[in-house]
């Protein structure tokens, strides 16, 4: 009785996020920020319906602190405390962030490139809740960077590592 009215949600849903990932492909903006591993057609949508082209914002930092993806800060006696994030601002765009880090989580043990090795170390030393956070915050910065200065993000190769193109 309930399976014919959720069919037809499922079929809505669909059709509007087929929608979706046709205007992404077809924006400039949203086609820069898709190269970022973990922002995919909906987070790169939802961003350029938050921030626009970024330009509102002094720094990526400024952009991670008004998506609500900085460590909120405790100090007194001269004694700064960093906290978890604070969670303020933009939660829709925060919370797709945050599971694109996840998904590239899942993903980095054979990456060579220098984000996939930020990652492994990072992932070595620290949660994996607090890892996929931190990655969110770099991505939102990326994402600054590549809205303000209007170019692609380029995956650099991690130290050590030759690059296929010099060779």
């Amino acid at each position: 009785m309930l399976g014919t009215p959720l069919a037809a949600v499922d079929v809505h849903i669909d059709r509007l996020s087929g929608e979706i990932e046709r205007e992404a492909r077809n924006d400039p903006a949203c086609k820069r920020l898709m190269t970022i591993p973990g922002i995919g057609p909906l987070t790169a949508s939802a961003m350029i319906a938050a921030i626009g082209d970024g330009k509102a914002f002094r720094s990526g930092r400024e952009l991670a602190a008004f998506l609500g993806l900085v460590p909120r800060q405790y100090s007194t006696g001269g004694k700064p405390k960093l906290l978890g994030i604070s969670k303020r601002g933009n939660s829709y765009v925060r919370m797709l962030l945050i599971h694109g880090a996840r998904a590239v989580l899942s993903h980095s043990t054979g990456r060579t490139d220098a984000l996939g090795g930020w990652v492994v170390a990072l992932g070595n030393r620290a949660h994996s809740n607090v890892v996929a956070c931190a990655l969110a915050n770099k991505n939102a910065r990326i994402a600054w960077a590549v809205l303000t200065k209007s170019v692609p993000y380029e995956a650099r190769p991690a130290a050590g590592v030759e690059c296929a193109a010099a060779a």
